[in-house]
């Protein structure tokens, strides 16, 4: 008999066929990790397209009644334990506080990236920690096998004590989001102190509702010393991977997923003069994971790894380098901002990035 009972807000097409950029189908991939689990019962689903609706609950064999357009009729009549929010960025903190604030749900899950502003951001953690609602975001790739491997050899002292953590991908927000949440994974949640960014946006470049920089270069300093790098966009290919961990007897490299058919996935590299070491092993399942362990935690009680904690200090990054670009200078933290840096600077005419069809307007 299943213990707890599901819902989803923003169900969006289907992934085999998806609409990259407007929907990615992320509450199919919620849906079939909770599925997988014997203790979850998907009964209900929301979306203001009731026929994507409809096609979600046919998916999964939910009755009709089953669909909803109001999200908090959904949940006054359900009362899930868990919702997973799948809608675009600037939807996530409205809906998040409401269902927390609503009474009827234990526990929320949310796509990343946070929210579009650091105000946001923050009120969507504090509403669900007054409100006993356990608030996670789908930072997935934590569970993933290169990335789990290089944190079991850096804990096993392979490239000794770790000085730096570096990050390469398309742009800080959407994709980077990922990987700054497993920068702070490898240095065990320290908070960071500074930030100092600078940025490039000429080409409009929006996804899932918000704006990403078209190329950044990031540098900040963790409280114990260590420092993170990001280059994104045009400069991605500098780090020429995802992750590199770099330590006093060593360095470790989570690749791009495409390597792993070809390459590694994983490269370690020691001081002494040995040669790479490579491992080649998949991504795993990655959101599957990520489900069971959230369930888990919500049923026993403990802080998930993917905690609205835990993702507002990635969160933190991104808007702290988008600030320094905005000061022109270093950022201390904590992050004393209220909007998002980035899109408030579009908005004053600060940066004026090109229509996406390449017409100047």
């Amino acid at each position: 008999m299943p213990n707890f009972s599901v819902a989803f807000v923003g169900t969006g097409p289907d992934p085999e066929n998806p609409d990259w950029g407007t929907h990615s189908g992320m509450a199919y991939h919620h849906a079939r990790g909770y599925d997988e689990l014997e203790q979850c019962e998907l009964v209900a689903c929301a979306d203001l397209v009731t026929e994507r609706g409809q096609e979600f609950a046919g998916e999964f064999d939910l009755p009709d009644a089953a669909v909803y357009e109001d999200y908090g009729a959904m949940v006054a009549e359900h009362e899930p334990d868990f919702v997973s929010v799948c809608t675009p960025i600037p939807t996530h903190a409205p809906i998040v506080t409401d269902l927390a604030e609503s009474g009827h749900v234990g526990a929320i899950h949310c796509e990343k990236p946070m929210a579009n502003t650091w105000g946001d951001a923050h009120r969507m953690t504090e509403v669900c920690e007054r409100e006993g609602v356990q608030l996670t975001f789908n930072h997935q790739r934590r569970f993933g096998d290169p990335w789990m491997e290089a944190k079991r050899l850096l804990d096993d002292g392979v490239i000794g004590d770790l000085t730096r953590v570096e990050m390469g991908c398309s742009e800080l927000f959407d994709y980077g989001s990922h990987l700054i949440d497993l920068c702070h994974y490898y240095v065990d949640e320290t908070d960071p102190e500074w930030i100092l960014g600078a940025i490039d946006y000429r080409e409009e470049n929006i996804k899932y509702g918000a704006h990403n920089e078209n190329h950044a270069f990031v540098q900040w300093r963790y409280e114990n010393g260590v420092y993170g790098v990001a280059s994104t966009g045009v400069g991605e290919e500098m780090p020429a991977v995802h992750n590199q961990l770099f330590g006093t007897e060593g360095r470790i490299e989570v690749l791009p997923e495409g390597w792993g058919e070809d390459g590694p996935t994983l490269r370690v590299r020691r001081k002494d003069g040995t040669e790479w070491e490579e491992h080649y092993m998949g991504l795993g399942p990655l959101i599957p994971r990520a489900i069971e362990h959230i369930v888990e935690a919500y049923d026993d009680g403990r802080q998930p790894a993917l905690s609205g904690e835990h993702a507002l200090r990635a969160t933190e990054i991104i808007f702290g380098a988008w600030e320094s670009a905005r000061r022109r200078g270093r950022v201390e933290f904590p992050l004393d901002i209220e909007d998002n840096p980035l899109e408030s600077m579009v908005e004053d005419g600060v940066l004026n990035p090109a229509p996406e069809n390449g017409e100047v307007e």
